[in-house]
């Protein structure tokens, strides 16, 4: 990835980064990036983009070109979760859509771990083989054009950024819950029905089991978290 050395802003666009893509004090994101890179494949990410709304019912999702080597989907969820639920409702959406793209050639942000968030945007970046190029949002009927080239090579405008963003919509807590395949049981239920004493440990069994579905996987990642929270309120 480039080295972000300037950011564009104005009022506009800094109201409709945080009406969108805002990330909580207590490190919750709304802002969801998938990344599609080596190459950067439109037609791939497009079928996606249009996926997400028809089959999903989600509202469309922001697209953008990483000023790199990526052309991106930017998710905007109505209520900020942990990092880890993102990511993991990230790696379904990939698993659905994507299952037959390598999964080198994805990126997902934030990081489960909350260590890598989705990058301010747009910015220059100042480390490309192009020389000084910018990131940037761009709008769906372009999007094909930057399918070789996911760059801007001039300084995009504040105020034509705002005006995409403004056009987008966040996705509501039951719309995207609707969509995963199924909910997952009671820890103690649960645990109890699988031979586990511990219902952590049965969650923690369910969260890392790669043949689980991504749906019951979410779930039990977001019982975790609560748990933790809990408890260190207590």
């Amino acid at each position: 990835m480039g080295v972000t050395a300037a950011v564009v802003t104005s009022p506009r666009l800094q109201a409709e980064r945080d009406r969108l893509y805002r990330t909580e004090d207590d490190g919750r994101v709304r802002a969801l990036v998938l990344s599609l890179a080596r190459p950067a494949d439109w037609a791939v990410l497009g079928w996606m983009w249009q996926g997400v709304q028809t089959d999903l019912g989600w509202p469309a999702p922001g697209i953008a070109v990483s000023g790199t080597d990526a052309c991106q989907l930017w998710f905007s969820l109505a209520d900020p979760v942990p990092a880890a639920e993102a990511h993991a409702l990230l790696e379904y959406l990939r698993t659905r859509f994507l299952a037959e793209v390598p999964p080198h050639r994805v990126e997902l942000l934030p990081s489960a771990d909350g260590v890598q968030q989705a990058p301010v945007m747009p910015a220059l970046q100042t480390d490309s083989p192009e020389g000084e190029v910018w990131s940037a949002y761009i709008a769906p009927d372009l999007a094909p054009v930057f399918a070789e080239t996911p760059w801007l090579d001039i300084r995009p405008g504040s105020e034509g950024q705002a005006e995409l963003l403004s056009r987008l919509s966040s996705i509501r807590a039951a719309e995207y819950r609707a969509a995963l395949p199924v909910k997952a049981p009671t820890p103690d239920a649960a645990a109890s029905a699988e031979g586990f004493t511990d219902p952590r440990q049965f969650l923690l069994h369910v969260m890392n089991d790669g043949q689980v579905e991504m749906g019951l996987r979410i779930e039990a990642a977001k019982v975790l978290l609560q748990s933790t929270s809990a408890k260190s309120i207590e």
